[in-house]
């Protein structure tokens, strides 16, 4: 597989596959914009922390240009980061079978061709990042280290994930800095929830791949946990949730709030409860639904500011 046309073997079916123009096709895959998931998980961090501020600032919603803004940041800048683990991963790529139809991978792109999509997207992402004051400005470069490393963790440690997790998370961080030009304790333990959040479920995520893995000779949560995955998954999802809840009571979260927290909490319990890490299949679904289950708290969050 080595043209552009080359589907991607974990994601048919989608409007690039249908509707993109043949060469613009690899370098939408390479971002993975063919499967947004990644983007949305990656911007409800972010929404959250402007519906955090929201609330603790008493306004009547979010900023909603900043909503817009880290919308935009998110998708471009996880197409970024996707491009550059892909530049840092493309020979392990070539050896599982998820990933091997990936276009660096199958020879759709070249490196350099690769490296200079991941250069654009991230200067879209820097002139989007300037639209923010200073303090938050500075807040979001200082993720671009972890961004960096985060491929060339599941070569060294069995915790990827957590990697994963820090680097994630950081828009829990960037809503507050946007919103009030300085960090509280509020919006730390918000992030320190999301980075529990985003090991469970990408531990959940990582049970795809347990045997290519095994193969290639790189470590995951999913490898560690093995058979006590669901107790440690359920164990990080209810540290999520305490620690999101403890950071909006200090924000003076009401009842919207606390009622947006209990559905992501349920939503949370239900992955658990329906687990089971030998389908790929309901691994992939379950780890695509914390896009719903993101946006239940949002939704709490919003209306908790509205009311």
């Amino acid at each position: 597989m080595n043209t552009a046309e080359g589907r991607v073997a974990d994601s048919v079916g989608n409007w690039v596959d249908r509707t993109a123009p043949s060469a613009f096709k690899p370098y939408l895959r390479l971002s993975r914009f063919d499967r947004p998931i990644g983007a949305w998980l990656l911007l409800l961090p972010c929404w959250w922390s402007a519906g955090l501020a929201a609330v603790a600032a008493g306004a009547p919603l979010p900023n909603v240009w900043h909503l817009v803004l880290f919308f935009i940041g998110a998708f471009v800048m996880r197409g970024a980061g996707c491009t550059w683990n892909d530049i840092a991963d493309h020979d392990i790529d070539k050896r599982v079978e998820r990933t091997r139809s990936r276009p660096l991978a199958a020879g759709q792109v070249t490196l350099s061709q690769a490296l200079a999509w991941a250069i654009l997207q991230s200067l879209v992402g820097f002139v989007v990042l300037v639209q923010f004051n200073g303090f938050a400005i500075a807040t979001g470069i200082a993720s671009l280290g972890i961004v960096a490393l985060y491929p060339f963790m599941k070569r060294f440690t069995y915790w990827p994930q957590s990697v994963l997790g820090l680097a994630f998370s950081w828009g829990a961080l960037m809503g507050w800095a946007a919103a009030f030009g300085r960090l509280d304790v509020a919006p730390v333990l918000l992030y320190l929830g999301a980075i529990a959040w985003v090991i469970a479920y990408d531990t959940i995520y990582a049970h795809q791949d347990r045997d290519d893995d095994l193969f290639a000779g790189v470590k995951s949560t999913a490898l560690l946990f093995g058979s006590r995955t669901r107790p440690i998954v359920a164990a990080f999802y209810g540290a999520a949730v305490l620690l999101i809840g403890t950071a909006g009571w200090l924000a003076g979260g009401g009842l919207p709030f606390w009622l947006g927290l209990a559905a992501f909490a349920t939503h949370l319990g239900w992955q658990v409860t329906t687990l089971d890490i030998g389908d790929a299949p309901r691994c992939l679904k379950l780890f695509r639904s914390n896009r719903d289950a993101g946006l239940l708290l949002f939704a709490g969050l919003v209306l908790d500011a509205m009311l």
